[in-house]
């Protein structure tokens, strides 16, 4: 069983990284329009709803969770903008919550599998992707939404501009595919484009905040500033919620008793 896991994963990883040359010369109407008609033409699967794993945040999200067909975004706040550790354990979670195989494209050595596990994605189901090269990683993120055979395709970006983010976009929703863009930076000064339009379903920014206290020596459940930053036909959110465990759930700290934060001021309007 572990040996026939091993050659699918293998197989999957030849299979993205022999089609990335193909992907990143796609770069006129003629060619997009033939690689849509070779992967469904242009079929646009249902729109199922993935809840996040917590009541109080799922109420907030237009259906009660994320849309599985479509791009999310997810960055760190503070200097998480650079090292991306909460934005990248939030990922996970949600990538755990689907259910299947997931492509994780990375551009960093520092990923640590066993904290995704923590998170609920264990190594059986995560394959992973490495580049030094941001394009190649952005076209490995395309051809696997397209593929199809996965439940989510989580991607570490830089910079992401509207045009990429459309391509993303519709090749999740074409295949019903999650797409989770990480968005990291080498600087901090860079994280400022991630206040940059994209096509993305929801943008999330992910803080990690002081941990409630234990009345024993150790270490506690991670605690996050979970900031709803967009999301499409809903309105912007803030809230403290203690990271993912291992089962898939956001945990609530006890002094808010299932009370999201107060709006922040000029965050009430719906995103179109």
């Amino acid at each position: 069983m572990t040996l026939n896991l091993e050659k699918n994963k293998r197989r999957t990883y030849r299979h993205f990284s022999e089609r990335i040359t193909d992907v990143m010369s796609l770069d006129n109407r003629s060619q997009f329009r033939a690689l849509r008609a070779r992967f469904g033409g242009g079929h646009v699967a249902d729109r199922a709803i993935l809840p996040i794993g917590n009541d109080e945040v799922d109420r907030k999200l237009p259906g009660g969770g994320l849309v599985r067909g479509a791009l999310h975004e997810v960055a760190g706040g503070a200097h998480g903008a650079v090292d991306g550790a909460a934005a990248a354990a939030f990922a996970s979670g949600i990538a755990a919550r689907t259910g299947g195989m997931v492509l994780w494209c990375h551009s960093q050595p520092d990923l640590f599998a066993p904290a995704l596990a923590q998170s609920g994605l264990t190594s059986d189901r995560v394959v992973f992707f490495e580049s030094l090269d941001e394009a190649s990683i952005l076209a490995c993120f395309e051809e696997a939404l397209r593929h199809g055979g996965l439940s989510a395709v989580v991607a570490e970006i830089g910079h992401l501009n509207l045009k990429a983010s459309q391509r993303l976009q519709f090749a999740a929703e074409t295949s019903g595919t999650m797409g989770i863009a990480l968005r990291r930076w080498r600087r901090q000064t860079d994280a400022r484009d991630f206040g940059t339009p994209t096509a993305a379903s929801t943008r999330w920014r992910v803080t990690e905040i002081e941990a409630e206290p234990l009345p024993v020596r150790g270490v506690g459940r991670a605690k996050w500033l979970l900031e709803l930053m967009r999301v499409r036909g809903g309105d912007c959110a803030d809230f403290e919620v203690e990271a993912y465990d291992a089962t898939g759930h956001l945990g609530i700290p006890a002094h808010l008793a299932d009370r999201s934060l107060a709006p922040v001021a000029g965050w009430g309007r719906a995103a179109s």
